[in-house]
């Protein structure tokens, strides 16, 4: 007998090579007909695969994340049966879930895919579904693996198969498909009641453009039709929202291939909606005693040598820059953080002067493969909203509270109302993939942890996700329509002051290491304004907007008066445009709703002879009538209410 301690500490006893799903049986069949997927001692693991010794247990259903994601997981394989019945001949290079769906990258020979072709398989697919076919795991040596898939004449297989060690290889077969792949799976295809194929797209075999381009499709599942129908809406309601189209109508940015694909040319509406917020945090890091620090764009080879970021960007960044200089080499840098460690180390510090912390927009490049490059999300070249605090060990908790603080803030000032928070540890069972003492490593993810429940944030525990330097916590947004971004994180690192020899001088007058502490609570710019856009579906909030008011004037007579409220208004910072065209008002208002300007004034007779405005405020209508310095004083208090700054 063995032993399974369930979620809530109640242990059972049952025989050994139990399976989690006759498990979810002993305790009723209408769980075990919802369990997809099972957590075996923190492991997920096929609900049909045998349990030999004590464990911990949690069974997974549809609600999980990880039971969606084995949901799609599955459902790229049976998309892979249908599409290698229907067009045999075909190979399949890797068909991994996603956060929402799956893809599946396939070799499919001279065959070009058409929006035909993929309802024939999304088709297909539910006829396999709907057969329950039972996916079944197998262990399989190497050489036997190596000799299934040469018959085949899957090349991609082969190449993934020569990079495994024998003894780890599993395949899965379901109905007249077998893959090699480590799962888990579901025990049978019966839960898939509704598929739907979103698009075709191209994919460098393994990311390398050296490399053959395959074809990626991508699709999602769901258990019930509905869930489909909805999820498609929100697709519908995401692609009005798409930053792309967003930027293009709102004159924010463009691209140029002449310029180069993934560096982003700012247009004015663009750079001044990104300078407002770079001027918002500016403000606020004053407030909480950050120094501004400038880095050039280009470092000499060894300085990325010693941070470790030649090793680990090197692939992914630009050709070195060579020098008339004989074995002179420069790189765009691809980090910031090497140039602040040489910031701190131009002079000797006294721990009276910890915490330093230097604040930079510094531009950083990777060269991304073309094909991953999506608008302002994707990027070659983008700007970092990067800090780098130096402190002592005991001063971590109180730096991290003071950057959840800033995050907030900016979560306030942009109506980021929904976030999760994620606190990424160390894997207990291989330590000796992280640097730096155990007791430093104790200290910093206590802190982390203690930090999260003192500031009422209920984080969720990741153990084996921390960066190789140190433990960090992340913020994970909910946008408007319910879409999940990973905005804000703050990294402890024990390693570049180690690499870089950093010091200070300690109350024992002897040296000491200090902590750095990574933080952008935006991350990118570029990403961040994308995020933003898709967020407010380019319905800024009012510090923001290009423009925060249009004047409205109902006839040319009063084009003066519209000038002179232009005039006031501008005064008092707040950003104005005059409509001066011969259209009738009915016409200007919707305009300037379409436009998304937060205030419309309208100016006629009345407002010319009292000195006051008739004020529409975006998407909500008449405010009614004030005179221009109420509403120059409205603006402010709404602005100052938002920044979260008192006046």
């Amino acid at each position: 007998m063995i032993n399974i301690t369930f979620p809530d500490n109640t242990v059972r006893q049952y025989e050994d090579n139990v399976t989690s799903l006759d498990i979810a049986k002993s305790i009723s069949e209408g769980l075990a007909r919802n369990v997809v997927a099972a957590k075996v001692n923190g492991e997920i693991w096929d609900a049909t695969r045998p349990i030999q010794s004590d464990a911990t247990l949690q069974l997974l259903t549809w609600n999980d994340t990880e039971g969606k994601a084995t949901v799609w997981h599955s459902s790229a394989h049976i998309m892979a049966e249908a599409i290698e019945q229907l067009y045999p001949g075909v190979k399949f290079g890797i068909g991994p879930s996603i956060e929402s769906g799956f893809y599946y990258d396939i070799d499919m020979g001279d065959k070009v895919l058409t929006e035909a072709d993929l309802v024939k398989i999304e088709n297909r697919m539910l006829e396999l579904a709907k057969e329950k076919q039972e996916i079944v795991r197998s262990d399989i040596s190497k050489a036997d693996a190596i000799d299934y898939f040469t018959k085949k004449g899957d090349e991609y297989k082969l190449e993934l198969i020569n990079e495994l060690e024998d003894g780890t290889i599993t395949l899965y077969k379901s109905g007249t498909f077998t893959d090699l792949c480590r799962g888990p799976h579901l025990p049978d295809t019966g839960i898939i009641k509704a598929v739907k194929l979103l698009n075709i797209a191209g994919a460098y075999w393994r990311g390398d453009e050296s490399r053959k381009q395959l074809t990626r499709i991508y699709g999602i599942t769901f258990p019930k039709k509905k869930d489909l129908d909805e999820y498609l809406l929100l697709l519908e309601e995401a692609k009005k929202r798409d930053h792309r189209k967003l930027g293009k109508e709102l004159d924010l940015f463009t691209f140029s291939q002449k310029v180069g694909s993934g560096l982003p040319l700012w247009l004015p509406k663009g750079a001044q909606l990104r300078e407002r917020l770079e001027m918002f945090l500016k403000r606020v890091q004053k407030e909480a005693g950050y120094l501004p620090v400038i880095t050039p764009h280009i470092g000499n080879v060894n300085l990325y040598k010693t941070s470790g970021h030649y090793e680990k960007y090197g692939k992914d960044s630009f050709r070195p820059i060579t020098t008339p200089v004989e074995g002179e080499e420069f790189f765009l840098k691809p980090m910031n953080c090497p140039h602040h460690c040489e910031i701190y180390d131009a002079r000797p510090h006294s721990y009276k002067e910890l915490p330093l912390r230097y604040a930079e927009f510094g531009t950083v490049y990777r060269y991304e493969q073309s094909g991953e490059l999506h608008g302002l999300t994707r990027v070659r070249g983008f700007t970092q909203d990067d800090a780098h605090i130096f402190c002592m060990p005991d001063q971590i908790k109180e730096e991290f509270k003071g950057v959840i603080k800033i995050i907030m803030r900016i979560f306030q000032a942009l109506d980021f109302k929904e976030f999760i928070t994620q606190i990424s540890l160390r894997d207990p069972n291989n330590k000796k993939k992280y640097i730096g003492s155990e007791e430093n490593w104790q200290k910093a993810e206590q802190a982390i942890i203690e930090v999260a429940e003192e500031e009422g944030l209920e984080a969720i525990l990741e153990e084996g996700e921390a960066a190789f330097y140190g433990p960090k916590m992340d913020f994970m947004v909910r946008d408007a329509i319910g879409r999940k971004w990973q905005l804000g994180t703050i990294q402890v690192d024990y390693n570049l002051p180690e690499r870089f020899d950093l010091s200070y001088i300690g109350a024992d007058n002897e040296k000491h290491r200090p902590v750095m502490i990574h933080r952008a609570p935006f991350g990118s710019m570029e990403r961040f304004v994308a995020v933003l856009i898709e967020h407010c579906a380019g319905n800024f909030p009012i510090w923001l907007a290009p423009e925060q008011a249009i004047i409205l004037s109902i006839s040319e007579k009063y084009q003066n008066y519209a000038e002179n409220v232009s005039d006031v208004l501008k005064k008092s910072e707040i950003r104005t445009l005059i409509d001066d065209r011969s259209e009738k008002i009915s016409r200007k208002i919707r305009d300037a709703e379409i436009n998304k300007i937060p205030y419309m004034l309208i100016v006629g007779e009345k407002e010319a002879a009292e000195g006051t405005l008739s004020v529409r405020k975006h998407g909500e209508g008449d405010l009614g009538t004030m005179t221009i310095e109420e509403f120059a004083a409205m603006v402010d208090e709404e602005v100052n209410r938002l920044q979260g700054f008192d006046k």
